[in-house]
């Protein structure tokens, strides 16, 4: 989960610069998936050591359901924009999306890797020694 937490941050940071430059600068709310993508990164570089990796894992996994609960909206816009309809800003549409997907696939894998692991301690508590 620390390298996909990595990659989850260099990808969103990734989405919010190329979304500002493709708008021509117009507006820094296309740097939205930047401004969370750069603190996933810096907190999955610090769960890389192994007395951090629990706290940090969860602040990210807090992050990316923050990210999420702000762009999930942009998937409506987009069924819509899929079906036809015109929508006031395409390509914010298309960036709340794709943060949305990236964001909402990252809690899922994340809480089912937090089961995993309570599973696993509990397993190892209860084995004779």
């Amino acid at each position: 989960m620390v390298l996909l937490s990595i990659a989850l941050g260099v990808i969103l940071t990734l989405l919010g610069v190329i979304g500002y430059a493709v708008s021509g600068g117009e507006s820094v709310t296309a740097l939205i998936p930047a401004f969370f993508g750069i603190p996933i990164l810096g907190l999955g570089i610090a769960a890389r050591k192994e007395s951090l990796r629990k706290h940090m894992m969860h602040a990210i996994t807090l992050l990316a359901l923050i990210g999420f609960a702000g762009s999930v909206r942009g998937l409506s816009s987009l069924l819509n924009m899929l079906s036809g309809v015109d929508v006031a800003r395409p390509l914010a549409t298309v960036m709340q999306s794709i943060m949305a997907l990236l964001t909402l696939g990252f809690v899922i894998l994340a809480v089912k890797s937090f089961i995993d692991a309570r599973r696993q301690r509990k397993l190892a508590s209860e084995s004779p020694q």
